[in-house]
């Protein structure tokens, strides 16, 4: 879909309502990791670069449509002025004629949105009360364009709008992973449970060449072939849901990829005793916790032929040695032909980030999103209000 960006919009002299995402965490009253505040930098310093006022709205933290002290958005400034190099203006509740009276130079940061029930309710007065606020709105949220809420979907409709310099990065990004994808494409999709990413599966096997499942998901689908998993993590009574996406994927011609070898363990603990097994031999008192390296060569193998990747979850238990093995011999690979010009690869989704971060593949993936549910909703093929709002 076509969307407009700041480059579209005459900013002089304009007001800005810019939706952000600097829902970061905090401990003892200190923002701990600024990634969130540090990636909205662009958008915010081309809008006063072109003149533009710009006025940020934001949400922190689960308030549940109440004033909760402790979630208020004023713990961000220290930060927000630290990466922005200028003052930012704190107001609690704005009104209009004070933000008709603002001058060029000036940054706002307006407290917490969700401090009213309107904003998740995506109430029509809050969104008209927001729109007396800007003469323009910009979303750079990608990561709460999966929710229909006054600040993401409401006012955007009341507005000229556009899309900032993150939520543009994002969706140019995931358009080149899934919208018009070079082919072959692989998707690599791996976690706990197949129950959560139904859709997901479902989605992909009509989009993408090569699905390659990981993590305790896989076991449910050798499970569903009839090969016994001993204790693993599976969800048994998910069988006949596994054969189905296994049935649409070969009409589809999309070749599902499941572990050809398993790294088993008796005990969840790290460097516990393990080996290595075909999944049929899978002891009856012992757990998958890995995918094994005649796994990883396959998938190495595939990536060599590929064009475009698009990744979502780790292939084992990550988190503890050695049975982050996959997942880090995956990445590894996945990021070096990247670097190589050969691999277009986006990943996404808490975990993923997390593993790719600790393979230290991260930095030389296409793109990474920190979007979480979005991304999530995007990838399932689902329509996000936030972004649907733009066109």
């Amino acid at each position: 879909m076509a969307w407009k960006t700041l480059d579209d919009m005459d900013l002089n002299g304009k007001r800005v309502l810019v939706r952000v995402d600097i829902n970061v965490p905090v401990e003892n009253g200190v923002v701990t990791d600024t990634t969130r505040i540090d990636r909205i930098v662009p958008t915010v310093k081309d809008i006063v670069a072109a003149g533009g006022i710009p006025i940020l709205l934001a949400h922190f933290g689960r308030p549940k449509g109440k004033v909760v002290p402790e979630m208020s958005l004023r713990v961000t400034l220290p930060a927000l002025e630290a990466a922005l190099g200028s003052s930012v203006t704190f107001i609690e509740v704005p009104n209009a004629d004070e933000m008709k009276a603002l001058t060029h130079g000036t940054i706002v940061l307006v407290e917490n949105t969700r401090f009213t029930p309107m904003e998740e309710e995506n109430n029509p007065e809050m969104a008209k009360y927001l729109a007396t606020l800007g003469d323009i709105y910009c979303n750079d949220a990608f990561s709460a364009a999966h929710r229909a809420h006054a600040t993401t979907e409401g006012v955007a409709h009341l507005l000229p709008s556009c899309a900032g310099r993150l939520m543009a990065e994002e969706l140019s990004a995931l358009e080149q992973a899934l919208g018009s994808p070079v082919r072959p494409v692989v998707a690599v999709v791996g976690g706990a449970k197949v129950s959560t990413k139904l859709d997901l599966l479902g989605n992909l096997v009509g989009k993408v060449d090569h699905l390659v499942i990981g993590g305790g998901m896989a076991n449910t689908f050798l499970a569903a072939q009839g090969i016994n998993v001993g204790k693993s993590l599976c969800e048994h009574d998910l069988a006949d849901t596994a054969r189905a996406i296994l049935a649409k994927a070969a009409d589809a011609g999309c070749e599902i990829i499941l572990p050809r070898d398993v790294v088993v363990a008796r005990e969840f603990k790290a460097n516990a005793d393990n080996k290595t097994v075909v999944p049929e031999s899978v002891p009856s008192d012992a757990m998958i916790l890995d995918a094994g390296p005649e796994t990883v060569a396959y998938i190495s193998e595939v990536l060599d032929r590929a064009e475009t990747l698009i990744w979502n979850g780790p292939l084992g238990a990550f988190e503890i040695e050695p049975f982050d093995a996959a997942t880090n011999a995956a990445a590894k690979k996945a990021a070096e032909l990247t670097k190589a010009g050969k691999l277009v690869s986006v990943a996404g989704g808490g975990d993923t980030v997390a593993a790719l971060n600790k393979a230290g593949a991260a930095e030389a993936f296409t793109y990474i999103s920190t979007a979480g549910g979005a991304f999530l909703e995007w990838m399932e093929g689902k329509v996000l209000p936030g972004v649907a709002a733009l066109g």
